[in-house]
C-alpha cells in the first residue's frame, strides 16, 4: 500500500515540477536533471493490502529521477525486512513512467501519470518469480469545493515476468495476474510551522479503498471484492538544502482474510534529499 501512496506523492508533485524553468542543455533536451534519493523506515510494511514481512519492521532505498522535465522518469526503490527469514520476499522495484496534466487552470484539470514497474526478488534463482506492472493514475485536484481536497484513481495491472500464469510464494501455486482498482482522497491544511524553515506547516491526509480483482503475489487465494481500507497522515520538515524529513502514521482496516486478517496499524519514517 505504501507503494501507491509514493506514487500519488509523485503524481501530486508533478505540475510544480514541470512548471520549473529551463535551462542548460544535455543530448540535445533542455532543462535540468531534477530527483530524489531517499530512504524511509516502517514499523510494518503494508503492501496493496498484505503485510509483507509478517509484522517485522523494513527499510526502503528510493531514487527518483525526471528526466530533463519532460514529464518522462525512472525510479528504482528497494525493500528489505530488518529481521531473518523473509531474504526470498526481499524486492526492488524499477518503474518508468510519464506524468503531465490537462486542463489547467480549469475545475476538472486532471494530473495523470502512466508507468510501468518491474518487480525483482534478487534471493530467488529464476527470473519466473518476477512480476511486472502497468499503471495508470488520475487526479482532479480542483473537481472539489473545498481547497486542499483532492481525488485521485489508480488502475493497477500485475502479470508475471514470464508468460507463465502462476507463480509459487511460500510454497503455494498462486495466481498474480489481475487487476487493483484504488479510490483515494487527500487533503492538505497548514497549521503553524514546526519544522527548521519558520511558516507554516503543512498536514497531509490521506485515504484510500482498494478493490482486488483476485490478485495475489502472496502466496493466498484471493476472492474479488473490496480488501482493505487506508487512513494516514503525515508531514514534511524542510530542514534546507533539499533535504526533508517525513513522518507519518497509518491504519488499515482488513476487510478480506485472505488479503490480511488483521487490522494494521503502523508509522514510517523517511529521508529525501532533492536536487
Amino acid at each position: 500500500m505504501r507503494h501507491v501512496v509514493f506514487l500519488t506523492a509523485i503524481l501530486l508533485s508533478a505540475t510544480s515540477a514541470l512548471g520549473q524553468d529551463w535551462e542548460g542543455d544535455l543530448l540535445g533536451l533542455h532543462g535540468k536533471l531534477h530527483g530524489s534519493v531517499g530512504v524511509a523506515w516502517d514499523s510494518q510494511y503494508i503492501w496493496r493490502g498484505f503485510d509483507v514481512y509478517d509484522d517485522k519492521s523494513a527499510v526502503h532505498l528510493l531514487a527518483d529521477v525526471d528526466l530533463f522535465q519532460t514529464g518522462f522518469g525512472i525510479s528504482v526503490a528497494g525493500h528489505r525486512a530488518n529481521s531473518s527469514g523473509f531474504e526470498e520476499q526481499e524486492r526492488w522495484d524499477y518503474t518508468a513512467y510519464y506524468q503531465n496534466s490537462l486542463f489547467q487552470d480549469q475545475p476538472y484539470e486532471t494530473q495523470y501519470r502512466f508507468g510501468w514497474v518491474y518487480y525483482n526478488f534478487p534471493e530467488l534463482w529464476s527470473q519466473r518469480f518476477d512480476l511486472q506492472e502497468a499503471h495508470g493514475i488520475l487526479s482532479w485536484p480542483k473537481l472539489l469545493p473545498i481547497k486542499g481536497l483532492c481525488p485521485s484513481y489508480a488502475a493497477i495491472r500485475l502479470w508475471p515476468s514470464r508468460s507463465n500464469s502462476t507463480v509459487e510464494r511460500r510454497h503455494i501455486s498462486t495466481d498474480v495476474s489481475g487487476w487493483w482498482h484504488i479510490l483515494m482522497l487527500d487533503y492538505g491544511f497548514t497549521i503553524p510551522g514546526l519544522g527548521a524553515k519558520p511558516g507554516e506547516q503543512m498536514i497531509k491526509l490521506h485515504s484510500e479503498l482498494v478493490y482486488n480483482d483476485g490478485v495475489s503475489p502472496m502466496g493466498t487465494n484471493v476472492p474479488s471484492g473490496f480488501s482493505d481500507a487506508v487512513f494516514g497522515v503525515s508531514t514534511d520538515f524542510d530542514f534546507g538544502h533539499g533535504i526533508t524529513l517525513t513522518p507519518a502514521v497509518y491504519y488499515q482496516r482488513s476487510m478480506v482474510k485472505a488479503v490480511n486478517p488483521d487490522d494494521e496499524f503502523w508509522v514510517s519514517v523517511g529521508l529525501r534529499y532533492s536536487f
